[in-house]
């Protein structure tokens, strides 16, 4: 199958292209900033955690399970007592993080023009 402008066969738009639920992996709230946190190395579970605030461990685990399963991520168990499980980029995940990383540097560029944008639409919405 095309997608949209042709340039490859795959297509996120077509609700049966496999590649939808990879973007729905990486483009989710938690992903996005699993995958952003794992570009600056390797993490356990408990400080991938603490780096992605607000992330309840069932959550955390799922979207980790998800992207590893994608693989995005890779998870490694250390055989020692009690067992150590390590969270790391993949060589195809580290592009995609990388990618992210530009996505989280633009938002913060443009977040000056964000708050005035925001702040205009709620005075609209409370005079109107």
């Amino acid at each position: 199958m095309l997608n949209v402008s042709g340039d490859t066969e795959f297509d996120v738009f077509d609700r049966n292209c496999p590649g939808r639920a990879v973007m729905e992996h990486v483009a989710s709230r938690w992903g996005v900033l699993v995958l952003g946190a794992l570009l600056d190395g390797t993490q356990r579970f408990g400080e991938l955690r603490r780096t992605v605030g607000g992330v309840s461990e069932k959550m955390l685990a799922q979207t980790l399970q998800a992207l590893e399963r994608d693989g995005l991520v890779h998870r490694e168990v250390r055989p020692v007592i009690p067992p150590h499980v390590d969270y790391s980029l993949t060589d195809l995940g580290v592009p995609m993080a990388e990618h992210i990383r530009a996505l989280y540097r633009q938002i913060d560029r443009s977040m000056p023009e964000v708050l005035v944008a925001q702040g205009a639409y709620d005075e609209r919405k409370a005079a109107g």
